[in-house]
């Protein structure tokens, strides 16, 4: 989705099952954090606003975006999970890193996903600058955590 085009707060929410039993994991890089806990918080009202126990999310930090993959897998290996929202920034600096940390981390997520049959959220917020970053975190284009969080909600009422 173009940001440019649909802000990120913008979702369907009929059709929403009762997620007031289900447990979410949120796994944070800790990197870009003054980004990361905008999106997290995000993410976690909007859990609430639909339904679900602040008893039931449970938040985890990792270094860094790289890291979203293993820390999904480590949250989704528990039985009690239902959904793994992940939550993290990734900007293009000077050289190709952020190829590379974004496709492993989209690709890792989906397996991740496919491997435990549990929704897993790409949080990822990948853009040029930090403008951009912030304008996804609460900015002029919303809030991704707001949008992950949505994402997990739809999936677990499919």
């Amino acid at each position: 989705m173009a940001t440019s085009l649909k802000n990120l707060n913008d979702y369907k929410k009929e059709g929403f099952g009762d997620i007031s039993e289900k447990k979410f994991g949120i796994v944070v890089a800790d990197w870009h954090s003054e980004i990361t806990d905008v999106l997290c918080a995000g993410a976690i009202d909007t859990l609430l606003q639909h339904g679900a126990k602040k008893e039931n999310i449970f938040r985890n930090t990792v270094p860094g975006s790289f890291e979203l993959t293993l820390g999904a897998q480590f949250l989704a290996l528990q039985e009690e999970i239902d959904a793994v929202i992940c939550i993290g920034v990734v900007i293009k600096g000077d050289t190709k890193h952020d190829d590379y940390i974004n496709h492993a981390v989209a690709n890792g997520l989906t397996n991740v996903s496919l491997k435990f049959n549990k929704p897993v959220a790409f949080g990822l917020v990948t853009t040029n600058n930090l403008e951009q970053a912030l304008d996804r975190a609460g900015g002029k284009h919303g809030n991704k955590g707001v949008e992950a969080a949505a994402a997990v909600i739809h999936m677990l009422s499919f």
